[in-house]
């Protein structure tokens, strides 16, 4: 029997930095990986999720874990415009699944 499609999160970025605030976030095996080959820090990423505006028509349904993943894009301190992907774990604790530059860093 498939799984039901669970329903998105409402106010995701207020979520988001409900997350932040309490220390609910962390890191995917991807996203640790990604972080390493892009250059990318936390601190960074957590700018971005607490600055940055929700991209609705970036989320999608990842079936294989039946959560959605949320798109927030944003500036950096150093103005670079980042996006960075997002989804919560049973506990409704922040997953951070993978960030990446949408332009060429210099």
């Amino acid at each position: 029997m498939p799984l039901r499609k669970l329903k998105k999160t409402e106010n995701i970025l207020e979520r988001i930095k409900c997350c932040i605030r309490a220390g609910a976030y962390r890191d995917t095996f991807h996203a640790i990986q990604r972080k390493k080959e892009r250059d990318i820090s936390l601190p960074e990423i957590i700018h971005v999720l607490t600055t940055g505006r929700h991209e609705k028509s970036k989320d999608r349904f990842d079936e294989a874990f039946n959560a959605w993943n949320y798109a927030v894009r944003g500036l950096t301190v150093d103005e670079l415009d980042l996006r960075v992907i997002v989804s919560f774990d049973e506990e409704r604790d922040l997953l951070i699944i993978t960030a990446f530059y949408l332009e060429e860093r210099r």
